[in-house]
């Protein structure tokens, strides 16, 4: 029974890579950046995107796919400030797979976009083991959760292009030690890139703005 299981699992990632390497070359066709973004549910992840639409709106075209059990609740606050938004309802399933993502870029314009976020299922354990054919993924902790996340979900930050470390102005009303989250963060990732900001402050907001805009400038130069 356990060697059937196993097999089932391969056959369906094997499929889903298939169709996440489809993603990959439609998108690299169109110079299109893709960034995965992984979190646990309320580390922050549709308040980044609202501050990053906010600031970068004017000078980049962004679209966003949007991950939730239910609800179209988060796909209508990144609506609310202009930018494209897919939403994904996965009815139980805790993660996004890359044929629910490739079904949602048939309802985007992507000529029309410069970087699409997909915003991915609140969740650090289905999400990472599932390519949804994107060019970085992107993990955001917020202090509150704890500094042993690393510790108890290395897939998600062995996966993890960014680490960002979100809702920093609230560690002196923490037991959160960045000093340790960042250790355990290096043992599983040594050459992890982290940032530490506050979505709410906007503290070292302008780190990611920078990091985004460099990734999306190499795509662009990238041969087709």
């Amino acid at each position: 029974m356990k060697k059937e299981e196993v097999k089932l699992q391969k056959n369906v990632l094997a499929k889903n890579d298939e169709i996440a390497m489809e993603i990959r070359e439609v998108l690299a066709a169109k110079r299109l950046l893709a960034v995965n973004l992984l979190s646990s549910p309320g580390s922050g992840k549709t308040t980044l995107l609202e501050k990053t639409i906010e600031a970068l709106g004017s000078k980049i075209r962004l679209g966003v796919v949007v991950g939730d059990l239910q609800t179209e609740r988060d796909a209508d606050r990144i609506r609310r400030t202009g930018a494209t938004a897919v939403q994904i309802e996965t009815g139980g399933a805790c993660h996004l797979d890359a044929r629910m993502v490739a079904a949602a870029l048939q309802r985007l314009e992507l000529d029309s976009i410069d970087v699409l976020f997909i915003e991915n299922v609140g969740n650090l354990v289905c999400p990472a083991s599932f390519d949804v054919g994107d060019d970085f993924t992107v993990v955001l902790i917020s202090v509150t959760e704890g500094d042993d996340k690393p510790a108890k979900y290395p897939t998600a930050f062995r996966k993890a292009d960014l680490l960002i470390v979100n809702k920093i102005d609230l560690i002196p009303y923490t037991n959160f030690s960045l000093e340790r989250f960042k250790v355990d963060a290096g043992k599983i990732k040594p050459t992890l890139d982290i940032l530490e900001m506050s979505c709410i402050t906007e503290e070292g907001l302008e780190g990611w703005f920078e990091w985004l805009q460099e990734k999306m400038e190499h795509k662009k130069q990238a041969p087709r």
